[in-house]
């Protein structure tokens, strides 16, 4: 048996038929159809409503909406059937109405005695076996002339479907795959949203736990500064974070972000120093496919993405001065506008901006905009050096030994008497950041001592790996000393003259430190001409570092200009 197809009967504003007139599908009932699918907002509640509208509009004892899923049918939606069809997947072809229905471009309604088996066999409410002789029909849901899904209709009133003119039946066909359309368009891009969400929760979980996720210090500074982030963090102000290369302003930022009321919202990081000039304000604020040359897709600046959280504005001294103002302008009315793009977007977006510069002094040297400056400027937060931070290099080093014991899979990492001496006494121009490289070049260095050295015994004390003060030579050396190869003992170094430290003995460690260091500078200076700079590269120093430490040994560079 094959499905077959009434002839329509139409009149002036209704579609009708003579012998079923309780069967009428008016043009106020079909506006009516319309407005319920329009106004739900839900997939769950346009669906039930798409059925509710199906069922006023045409009697029948179940409806079912199913989406199409490769080669299966997935109900969304059901009237009159079981509760377990819900959970049921239809093969296509597996069910003969069902292939016949998706393989239609028109509405399809199958005879009262067709043989073709019915998938609902047994799921109507109020039926047990097979189904009775019946009225079945099923509606091709096409979108882009591709098939999205089908509904079908049964009815225990045989002929019920027969004179239902097929124009009337397109329209329906037409609004529920409409209908289905737009929540599968929703769907989707729910199903992006939540994913970019997590990617950004989980980016910023790794922002917040990567290097370490707390501030690690007791001394009387460490306690200050922790008290300071305490305060302001709950608060929506702009921080300015300041303080040298290596002391951890990333991390007070981390720790800022995870104190705050944005906590659960996104942290993103933008390294400013790295950002191409002609590439910043696409970087920070996005633009639209075609807004210049390479741009291929439409980008989300950072801005957006870190709407509703924290924007932490690494190296902001680097910015270039044509975006300072972008950027300013984006403080005050938390707008943005993509490259490209005529109209501004909204954000919610708590800044925080870090800098190894002074940027006092660059605004006073026309590097930075003044109105940016004291824009960022609103609570200003300085991370002490570490040579200023009495007593945390022992917790600092215990931290960075439990890293590298690690990574190394050494069984135990421990850390000499002697050894510990050395750090503590020494300046850390590189900060924190240079005390966890130091740590880890000697414990490699020790690890592969002592594992030379377990190789020729089974004795347990092997399993200890110990760094003592010969692991230390790079920053040993630094200091004027250096360490023979069999022995704990240091050694002068030759660069050591009478010129900088007249009696060794007579002088503590960080005094004969600092006299090196005050020696080294100055002869870098004097070759390099006074260039701070120059002098910072050749000692593979930041200049700002430089600059400070210059200061505190009292070296000073005297410039003169002479005429005749």
């Amino acid at each position: 048996m094959t499905p077959t197809t009434a002839r329509p009967l139409a009149r002036e504003g209704v579609v009708m038929a003579d012998r079923y007139p309780g069967i009428e599908l008016s043009q106020s009932a079909l506006l009516q159809f319309a407005i319920d699918l329009a106004d739900s907002l839900s997939a769950h509640d346009r669906f039930d409503r798409l059925l509710n509208a199906v069922r006023a509009s045409i009697p029948c004892d179940a409806v079912v909406l199913l989406q199409r899923s490769g080669h299966e049918l997935k109900p969304l939606a059901q009237k009159g059937l079981g509760a377990d069809a819900m959970g049921r997947r239809f093969e296509i072809g597996s069910h003969p109405r069902f292939d016949l229905i998706c393989r239609s471009a028109t509405p399809v309604r199958f005879e009262q005695d067709c043989g073709l088996p019915d998938p609902y066999d047994g799921m109507l409410q109020g039926y047990t076996g097979d189904l009775p002789v019946h009225a079945c029909m099923g509606l091709p849901l096409l979108a882009d002339q591709q098939l999205i899904g089908i509904l079908t209709l049964d009815s225990m009133t045989p002929d019920a479907f027969t004179h239902i003119p097929d124009s009337a039946l397109n329209v329906i066909s037409s609004m529920a795959a409409a209908s289905l359309k737009t929540a599968m368009l929703l769907q989707h891009l729910e199903d992006d949203t939540a994913h970019s969400r997590n990617v950004i929760q989980e980016l910023t979980q790794l922002a917040l736990t990567k290097d370490g996720g707390e501030l690690i210090g007791e001394s009387p500074v460490m306690q200050s500064l922790k008290r300071e982030l305490a305060l302001v963090a709950p608060s929506d102000f702009a921080i300015l974070i300041e303080g040298e290369t290596g002391v951890g302003k990333e991390l007070v930022a981390r720790t800022l972000h995870g104190l705050s009321q944005r906590s659960k919202g996104p942290l993103v990081y933008v390294n400013c120093a790295a950002i191409p000039e002609n590439l910043v304000e696409s970087e920070l604020f996005g633009h639209v496919k075609g807004a210049f040359t390479g741009a291929d897709r439409h980008r989300e600046g950072k801005f957006s993405l870190a709407d509703g959280g924290t924007l932490f504005l690494d190296e902001i001294g680097e910015l270039p001065l044509a975006a300072q103002s972008k950027l300013l302008r984006a403080l005050q009315s938390q707008e943005i506008q993509p490259v490209g793009q005529d109209q501004v977007s909204n954000v919610n977006v708590r800044v925080l901006a870090a800098t190894n510069r002074i940027l006092q002094q660059e605004v006073e040297h026309k590097r930075f905009r003044a109105d940016l400056y004291h824009r960022l400027n609103v609570y200003p937060v300085t991370v002490p050096p570490l040579r200023e931070r009495a007593g945390d290099i022992t917790l600092l080093a215990g931290y960075f030994l439990e890293l590298s014991r690690r990574k190394l899979g050494i069984q135990q990492l421990l850390l000499s008497e002697q050894a510990r001496q050395i750090l503590q006494n020494y300046p850390w121009p590189g900060n924190v950041r240079e005390l966890e490289h130091v740590i880890g070049r000697a414990a490699l260095i020790a690890h592969a001592e002592t594992s030379r050295q377990t190789d020729h015994t089974t004795s347990q004390t092997g399993r200890i790996t110990r760094i003592k003060p010969r692991h230390l030579a790079d920053i040993a050396a630094d200091a004027g000393y250096g360490f023979s190869s069999d022995s704990n003992a240091p050694t002068h170094s030759a660069e050591t003259t009478a010129d900088t430290v007249k009696d060794d003995t007579a002088l503590s460690l960080k005094a004969q430190v600092e006299a090196f260091q005050k020696q080294r500078i100055i002869q870098t200076l004097q070759q390099t001409d006074g260039n701070l700079a120059a002098a910072a590269r050749r000692l593979d120093m930041d200049r700002a570092n430089l600059a400070r430490l210059a200061k505190r040994l009292g070296i000073q560079v005297v410039k003169k200009v002479e005429s005749e």
